[in-house]
């Protein structure tokens, strides 16, 4: 038996897992891009947006009102396509592989703009920016959904925070998936922690390094599901027995 033939569903649920945990890292270096470089827009955290818009609104303060509604309907708008690209599918599947191909072009190519047309219309190309990142986070996050990895839900981690205490040792639970749930929290913040330092390089090297990961978790995606879906085809019968 080949080692492709070898990659079984423990295998495959570890590995997608790491992915998911993957774009997680992604989407906090995509946050702390728009929200430091790009007038104080979350295009992933549309919790932290809603709060941003209620306050906003009450025109007591300078919070910016265009791009956070923008981002926030383009990330419903994303989901929404998202879902019905992959909406037949339960686990990974080649629909998310090329999903995730379509967000990392979509993430490669407002690296582009940024990178060489902010300085045209700073405005217009923010806006524009805000828009579109919006547009991937919404994508990733249904995508994310079809996977189906417990707890990590790539834009969020609220619910992960609650899980991780409520269901800790401490509040007499039995501490199940803490690991998992833990890394997604310091993943996330560590992407911050990039995006916020890439951009003393420039604001379109985030969303290049949240694009070199979402084409990693594409790529390893797909090989992986290869791999799964050989071990299935393989028949025990096709299997000689053992001392024959």
């Amino acid at each position: 038996m080949s080692v492709t033939h070898r990659l079984g569903r423990a295998d495959a649920d570890r590995l997608h897992l790491a992915l998911m945990l993957a774009l997680t890292f992604s989407t906090g270096v995509v946050d702390a891009t728009g929200y430091l470089g790009l007038d104080r827009v979350f295009t992933g955290n549309m919790t932290g947006n809603v709060v941003l818009l209620g306050m906003a609104l009450t025109g007591t303060t300078n919070l910016p009102i265009l791009r956070p509604l923008l981002a926030l309907g383009a990330f419903l708008a994303g989901a929404v396509v998202g879902s019905r690209l992959v909406r037949r599918d339960d686990g990974w599947s080649g629909r998310v592989t090329a999903t995730l191909w379509v967000i990392a072009g979509l993430l490669t190519a407002i690296a582009v703009l940024l990178a060489f047309a902010l300085h045209l219309d700073p405005e217009l190309v923010g806006t524009v920016a805000t828009s579109a990142l919006g547009f991937a986070m919404g994508m990733q996050a249904a995508l994310a959904r079809r996977v189906k990895v417990a707890d990590v839900t790539t834009v969020v981690v609220t619910s992960t925070l609650t899980g991780l205490a409520a269901d800790s040792r401490l509040a007499g639970g039995n501490g199940s998936l803490w690991v998992r749930r833990a890394l997604a929290v310091l993943l996330i913040t560590a992407g911050a922690a990039a995006g916020a330092l890439a951009l003393l390089v420039h604001v379109s090297l985030g969303v290049l390094l949240s694009a070199a990961i979402t084409i990693a978790v594409a790529s390893l995606g797909h090989t992986g599901h290869r791999a799964r879906a050989a071990a299935t085809e393989e028949s025990p019968l096709d299997t000689p027995a053992s001392g024959s």
